[in-house]
């Protein structure tokens, strides 16, 4: 749950805080922990995770992490400022819950065949009445079942009173109020018969102590789903190894991975796994980079390749030097970003912390109303007693907060291991709802590594044009300036100096060279510069984009006199990518600044539904924001960064070392473009899961409160027991938990 202050500090001065966070066990208890924090002077905003057990806290740097730690320990909510950056282990909580679980069962059962054994069958009541007695019966009823609520019991007393005398119930206090007026009913019934009418001494022992015992069995069973939810995550965390060799005055050194540095020379054995992100100096072999990028086959390497920390070298040796450790590593900033995306609010959680918030409160007073309905209809005070806990216990809201965060988490982490990386949560929903899909194309739906294939001259030599272009494009960064200088690099020719190269944006760049002006780039560019096309160099360019390659028109001292075509394969998996969007019901479109020749003939090869060309990056964002709700752009992440951020959904094509976009709403780390329906899949795969946990959730509240209230029992129905309640609490919570752990299979 994420709660805004109203206090903020400059953002600039803000630094984050990553809390660890023991007794949550509902939505109430996230949203009370993230408005408490929220309302601290200095924090800009709250995080909390119910799931993880964690609470992400941007604030002022004046705040210390140990005050923030204290207004949420001051809640009842231990909290603690981890020592490492790694997730929340659950592997402990689940064993401290299954130790409670198994002790309060060990004291619970024979509470439950003392009482229950007798109406399963009837002799064994009457034996057992008679070898003991009612009384000392009741009395080791009482004993035993005070050491359960005393003993494993104590968490939900200890965290819900309290929570209740502030004003704040949340589900510890219904289990509480439950099993206690449980328990101190019959106990009153043992110590002070007297006070309760002889129709209503009924003890109910078996029914607050089974009330615990089951509802830390559930309890139990989440906390085990909770860290299977969080596996990828820590997957991922033990992809890196700890330890390396490195050459050390020309011999090898083991050292650990902690003590690397940028720099350092490291050996690769053959099957080692690489220790930290790096650039190959020496060999040439496969890695298998498939844990992170999802892409089965091993990728090549050679000198000046780079590898990622966490990949598994095949059969050859390798060494390259150290490029990243630590925090900057591809693998350490994935996990970053999965454990973001894991701690977003999507906006389907708004509903359910409103409904959460008043939920308890509500509860507690239907059980009232119960209690005094039962009391004044029904048959004695007894069962006025039973149907107020039925109703306390029933209705605990654990499966409606854990319905939204536990897919998240599965979903997210599920991602990561496919190569699908939200930055952002919210992108979640939003991609499942996309009904649009946006290319760049130049280094998108192609390589982004265009050839130079002709060259049209006008009163001028193909290799002097080549030579003075390539001089000019040299001091450029843009791809088809390179492919200009690979071309005269192609042909042999020397590149003279070039001064006063000036780029502009959807244009092209202008400069000197050898004293001659050059004018580089689109006939648009020409036009504004007051140069007259020649005619038979637009012609040689208008049939080199019909076959979707992209012209370069070459200007000196003011006279058009050459046409560069240039072109860019299409990636290979543009078309199928396509092709499976078209199944999904989706439309497509390509927003490129070529010339409208070339991106019509790419878009015909690939099937693309709209296709809009000449755009300058203003027209781009412009028609981005045109495209309205459920529109996706998919850009390379370099050069459509504005185009990226000012969409609804931006997913940018990275290639494992540039995950960190910080426009894009997802990256797909392989640079595959089939990781675009693989991600919406996904996308509507979590959401199909959260929407099924929470039609659950609610269905479960809503069908069987009623019945704990006894609505049925005027009409011959049943009325619910307390420990059916508490049992049917507990499988509701599981059963949305298990429900969400589907998504790990998710292909």
């Amino acid at each position: 749950m994420t709660v805004q202050s109203s206090d903020l500090p400059v953002p600039g001065d803000l630094v984050t805080t990553r809390l660890s966070v023991e007794g949550m066990s509902c939505a109430a208890c996230s949203g009370r922990v993230a408005r408490a924090l929220s309302a601290r002077p200095g924090v800009a905003d709250a995080q909390v995770n119910l799931l993880a057990g964690t609470a992400s806290i941007r604030h002022a740097p004046t705040l210390s992490p140990a005050d923030l730690a204290g207004v949420v320990t001051k809640l009842g909510y231990p909290a603690t400022v981890p020592q490492d950056v790694a997730p929340v282990a659950r592997t402990d909580e689940a064993a401290t819950l299954k130790r409670a679980f198994l002790t309060a069962l060990v004291l619970t059962l024979p509470v439950f065949a003392a009482e229950m054994g007798g109406h399963l069958v009837l002799a064994f009541h009457h034996w057992l009445h008679a070898q003991v007695g009612t009384a000392p019966l009741n009395w080791m009823q009482m004993i035993l079942t005070a050491l359960v609520l005393a003993g494993p019991g104590r968490r939900f007393f200890t965290t819900g009173i309290p929570a209740l005398l502030r004003g704040a119930p949340e589900m510890n206090s219904l289990v509480a109020l439950g099993s206690g007026a449980a328990f101190l009913f019959s106990a009153v019934v043992v110590l002070l018969p007297g006070l309760i009418p002889p129709a209503s001494r009924h003890v109910y022992f078996e029914a607050a102590a089974v009330i615990v015992t089951l509802i830390l069995m559930g309890r139990w069973l989440e906390a085990r789903a909770k860290g299977q939810a969080g596996a990828a995550i820590r997957a991922l965390i033990e992809l890196a190894p700890d330890r390396a060799t490195i050459l050390r005055d020309g011999r090898p050194v083991p050292v650990a991975v902690a003590d690397l540095w940028p720099g350092d020379l490291v050996l690769l054995a053959p099957g080692e796994r690489v220790a930290v992100d790096g650039v190959v100096t020496e060999g040439r072999g496969h890695i298998d980079e498939s844990m992170l990028t999802g892409e089965p086959l091993p990728v090549e390497k050679s000198p000046g390749d780079p590898v990622t920390g966490g990949t598994v070298n095949g059969t050859a040796a390798l060494t390259y030097r150290v490029t990243a450790t630590g925090a900057e590593t591809t693998l350490s900033r994935i996990v970053a970003m999965v454990e973001g995306a894991q701690n977003a609010r999507l906006p389907v959680q708004a509903l359910v912390d409103r409904i959460t918030r008043v939920f308890v409160p509500v509860v507690i007073g239907l059980a009232a109303l119960t209690f005094a309905l039962w009391l004044a209809f029904g048959p004695d005070l007894a069962h006025a007693v039973v149907a107020g806990v039925a109703v306390l216990i029933i209705a605990c809201p654990c499966a409606m907060g854990l319905a939204v965060p536990v897919s998240i988490m599965v979903g997210t982490g599920r991602g990561a291991q496919l190569g699908v990386l939200f930055r952002r949560g919210e992108a979640l929903q939003r991609l499942s709802n996309a009904r649009l899909i946006a290319f760049d194309k130049t280094g998108t739906l192609t390589r982004g590594r265009p050839e130079l294939v002709a060259i049209q001259t006008d009163g001028i030599a193909e290799d002097e044009a080549l030579r003075l272009a390539a001089a000019a494009e040299a001091r450029s960064e843009h791809p088809l300036g390179a492919a200009i200088v690979a071309g005269a690099a192609a042909r042999g020719l020397d590149l003279p100096p070039a001064a006063d190269v000036q780029a502009t944006a959807g244009r092209g760049l202008s400069g000197m060279v050898e004293g001659r002006r050059l004018l580089i780039g689109n006939l648009p560019a020409l036009s504004d510069a007051g140069i007259v096309p020649a005619p038979a160099l637009c012609m040689a360019a208008e049939e080199a984009a019909a076959q979707g390659a992209t012209p370069v028109h070459l200007a000196v001292d003011g006279r058009h006199v050459a046409s560069f075509a240039l072109a860019d394969p299409v990636r290979d998996t543009a078309p199928g990518m396509i092709a499976a969007l078209h199944g999904m019901g989706l439309r497509t479109a390509m927003l490129s600044g070529d010339v409208p020749a070339t991106a019509s003939a790419v878009a015909r090869r690939l099937g693309i539904d709209d296709v809009q060309a000449s755009l300058m990056p203003g027209d781009k964002l412009e028609a981005i924001r045109a495209m309205g709700a459920g529109s996706v752009f998919v850009g390379d992440g370099i050069n459509d960064a504005p185009a990226l951020a000012a969409a609804e959904t931006g997913i940018a094509i990275g290639s494992g070392t540039s995950i960190a976009i910080e426009s894009a709403d997802l990256v797909l780390m392989s640079g595959d473009l089939t990781g675009v329906p693989r991600a919406i899949r996904l996308s509507r795969a979590v959401m199909r899961n959260i929407r099924q946990n929470l039609f659950w959730a609610f269905a479960y509240n809503t069908a069987l409160i009623p019945v704990a209230m006894g609505v049925l029992v005027p009409f011959g129905g049943p009325q619910l027991s307390p420990m059916l309640g508490a049992g049917a609490m507990a499988l509701s919570s599981v059963c949305v938990v298990g429900n969400a752990l589907r998504l790990r299979g998710v292909r």
